[in-house]
């Protein structure tokens, strides 16, 4: 593992992307906590300023507060900076200011930016960072375009550009915040053609990863995607077609969410709440009113999550793919897992289940530990949990009821949701260096 030293204090990347995200929060929570922050004056409880702050560093949207009537526009300015820096990393932010500056990316700034990234070495490190503050920009400034000319004809046309910009932002960077009020999110738009499928471009395209929208947008140059790109956009289209299809099942006859729409509006309803639990938060239909079977799947798919090096957590699509191609090979009898006619090594394999466990015990204990200190059906914890882990935002209600114990417990799954996937991926990467010696193999009984 790369070390770097400051002064007498030795950090690797990990730790520095921690501390770092840390101390964001911590400025965000203190910022929160300004009487100028609140529409009212008055300061917001610190567990409550740190619970928001994190939720937007993190990039997750659940919230004790109503960001659109509780905060003013100085604080909701404050969550929507922290959503665009908590989305693309402070290290890509510091990149773009050194960029705009002329200073040189030193080799301690690629090493920390390869961290964030999830890549496999510096190569073209800074050249991908421009590529992700470009498209950022041009998808976030298109799709805030279109909301303003939507939001328009609904309100003052300065109240829809302020709208379609901060929505914008929150949207592309998965965070799920919204300015509506009453916690309604777009429930008011289930069946509006325009602000669904801008929502949902945005949310499926920040999810996809900056490396899969880079080879996409250069798909007509170099006429080839590489084997990565190929593996997020099928599971990625996958998840989602079949999302859609078992929301519209479970949901048909439901009188509070499918049942009274037109057909349009059961296939926008439909397709969105497939699209929002891959780490985006926002909703059309109402969570809570969902039927069991439907929530239960939503926790699937916000434990399998976004894909790598994009704004979303979970466990990735990628990490799914390779423990359902895993599965499938063994039951065929083949030794090898092969994707898009290429072999997956042992090692992606090992990292791919390690990665799995590691999420699945902190969503276990994590929803064990609350089940003691809240108030509320095993479901509703379950699903909080994940969607705090999957950075995801979506809530069956608990959110605003949670004890101080559980705002603290939720805060700290946030945390580890948006830092652990990054972080593990590096600690378990490949060892340099060969073992002296092997141990002889041992059989056990499996099955």
């Amino acid at each position: 593992m790369n070390k770097l030293h400051f002064k007498k204090i030795s950090l690797s990347p990990p730790q520095i992307l921690t501390i770092g995200f840390a101390l964001i929060i911590l400025l965000g929570a203190f910022l929160l906590m300004l009487p100028i922050s609140s529409t009212t004056g008055e300061t917001l409880p610190f567990v409550d300023a740190l619970f928001t702050a994190t939720s937007a560093t993190c990039v997750t949207g659940l919230v004790v507060v109503d960001t659109g009537t509780y905060f003013s526009t100085f604080g909701q300015v404050v969550i929507v900076l922290l959503i665009q820096v908590g989305g693309l990393g402070f290290m890509t932010m510091a990149t773009l200011f050194s960029l705009v500056l002329k200073r040189k990316i030193s080799l301690r700034d690629r090493l920390l930016l390869q961290e964030a990234m999830n890549q496999n070495s510096v190569e073209g490190i800074v050249r991908l960072i421009r590529k992700v503050l470009l498209y950022s920009l041009m998808i976030e400034s298109g799709a805030a375009l279109l909301f303003t000319i939507r939001w328009a004809f609904d309100m003052p046309f300065g109240r829809a550009l302020y709208f379609g910009i901060w929505h914008a932002v929150s949207m592309f960077n998965n965070a799920g915040f919204d300015l509506f009020g009453d916690y309604q999110s777009l429930t008011k738009y289930v069946a509006d053609p325009i602000v669904n499928f801008v929502a949902m471009f945005l949310i499926v395209s920040g999810g996809l990863g900056f490396i899969v929208l880079s080879d996409v947008f250069e798909f007509r140059k170099r006429r080839k995607l590489s084997l990565h790109s190929k593996v997020v956009l099928s599971m990625t289209s996958a998840l989602i077609v079949i999302g859609a299809i078992v929301v519209f099942i479970f949901e048909f006859t439901n009188s509070k969410t499918l049942e009274p729409l037109s057909w349009s509006g059961k296939i926008w309803g439909s397709f969105f709440q497939s699209v929002t639990p891959r780490t985006a938060g926002a909703n059309t239909l109402d969570i809570g009113a969902l039927r069991q079977a439907t929530q239960f799947f939503m926790i699937i798919l916000m434990f399998i999550g976004a894909s790598p090096s994009s704004t979303g957590g979970g466990i990735k699509t990628t990490t799914f793919t390779i423990l359902v191609g895993a599965v499938g090979s063994m039951i065929r009898g083949r030794t090898d897992l092969v994707l898009f006619r290429y072999r997956m090594a042992e090692e992606r394999i090992f990292k791919a289940l390690t990665i799995t466990l590691l999420a699945l015990f902190l969503v276990v204990a994590v929803a064990m530990v609350l089940s003691t200190t809240e108030d509320a059906s095993f479901l509703s914890i379950l699903f909080e949990t994940t969607s705090a882990f999957g950075t995801v935002g979506l809530t069956m209600g608990l959110t605003g009821k949670l004890t101080v114990i559980g705002k603290i417990i939720i805060s700290f799954t946030m945390f580890a949701g948006r830092l652990g996937p990054l972080t593990l991926a590096y600690a378990i990467g490949p060892k340099k260096g060969k073992e002296l010696y092997r141990h002889p193999e041992g059989k056990i009984i499996i099955g």
